[in-house]
């Protein structure tokens, strides 16, 4: 159960309420969700007064449920806002390799109408011995990237002690796959003013995905995009295998918005291209796609990067396909 206090409410009338619950053994949590007080309860409560609105939610993922939010969240990232009419796309190299490369590849993708830069600075890899990022210093060449050309930055975040350093360059702070249920790191996040963006774990179900993104917005971060990258499966013909399913089965679920990475769940550049329409077609509010100026000289993922000439090729033909689902790109 969720009880919502009215806005006109006196914090002693909060407190009263607080007391109530304690003294029956109702264990809740107080959330400060939109601004908005909301306690989220496990168990039903009686005698309700007449200053809190209550709701009965039967999933788990409380905040993060349709049942709790009817309206579709809208990301507002100073003005590109995800979840909207606009198809947002996001691009850059897996990793900040140096600033010449990446400033370049900057100026191209905002020349052909990119809205976000990605790029890690800190590289979570499966072997200790492959790069592993520059660390602040690739942050820094972001953040230059960004003055230049305007483009808004999303970049990977990996420990909670980090999360203060990377929210000072970053618009998006991403949470990557291999970190999708550190719950510490899900609390810093959830406390920070940053919008997140929580890529789905490579053997995760819908439902601790979903739980994931309550972990944040329970701590009163409400703007959280979800991303589809791919998940882990018995096919070895393939990186990852890319669930579209999920997308339009989010789209009961949850009010929160969706974009999916082909670059990841594939690791195939061929088929970037086919599977960006498809997932547009699944009803994807956006898409996060690997691009480098060399990939066969990218220090990681360089086989599911494309090219600029291919990323621009892209970008021309999903102007046809958005206008097909009413959309804009």
């Amino acid at each position: 159960m969720i009880l919502k206090f009215k806005r006109d409410c006196t914090s002693e009338q909060i407190h009263e309420m607080e007391s109530k619950l304690s003294a029956d053994n109702i264990e809740n949590y107080v959330v400060n969700y939109k601004g908005c007080r909301i306690i989220v309860c496990n168990g039903n409560v009686t005698d309700i007064p007449e200053y809190i609105e209550s709701q009965i939610i039967k999933t788990p993922y409380k905040l993060a449920s349709k049942e709790f939010q009817n309206e579709k969240t809208i990301v507002d990232v100073d003005g590109v806002k995800v979840g909207g009419n606009k198809i947002i796309m996001i691009a850059g190299p897996c990793a900040v390799e140096n600033q010449e490369s990446l400033i370049e590849e900057a100026h191209f993708l905002k020349s052909i109408g990119t809205d976000f830069l990605r790029g890690g600075a800190f590289k979570p890899r499966t072997s200790p011995y492959s790069f592993r990022g520059l660390k602040e210093e690739g942050l820094k060449i972001l953040a230059e990237a960004k003055d230049e050309t305007g483009l808004k930055i999303v970049t990977e975040v990996m420990t909670p002690t980090d999360v203060k350093l990377v929210a000072e360059y970053a618009d998006v702070l991403q949470i990557g796959t291999r970190n999708m249920q550190n719950y510490q790191l899900l609390d810093e996040v959830g406390k920070s003013d940053k919008p997140v963006l929580l890529k789905r774990g490579m053997s995760a179900t819908v439902k601790e995905w979903l739980l994931s993104a309550e972990y944040i917005l329970s701590q009163g971060n409400p703007d959280v995009i979800l991303c589809e990258r791919g998940i882990r499966t018995f096919e070895t013909a393939l990186r990852n295998t890319l669930d579209l399913s999920v997308v339009p089965l989010l789209r009961e679920l949850t009010h929160l918005p969706v974009i999916v990475d082909p670059s990841h769940a594939t690791g195939k550049r061929s088929l970037i291209n086919p599977m960006s329409k498809a997932s547009i077609a699944a009803g994807a509010d956006g898409l996060m796609v690997e691009v480098h100026p060399c990939p066969e000289c990218a220090l990681s993922d360089g086989e599911e990067s494309l090219t600029f000439q291919q990323f621009g090729n892209l970008m021309e033909e999903l102007k046809s396909v958005v206008k097909v689902f009413g959309k804009a790109i």
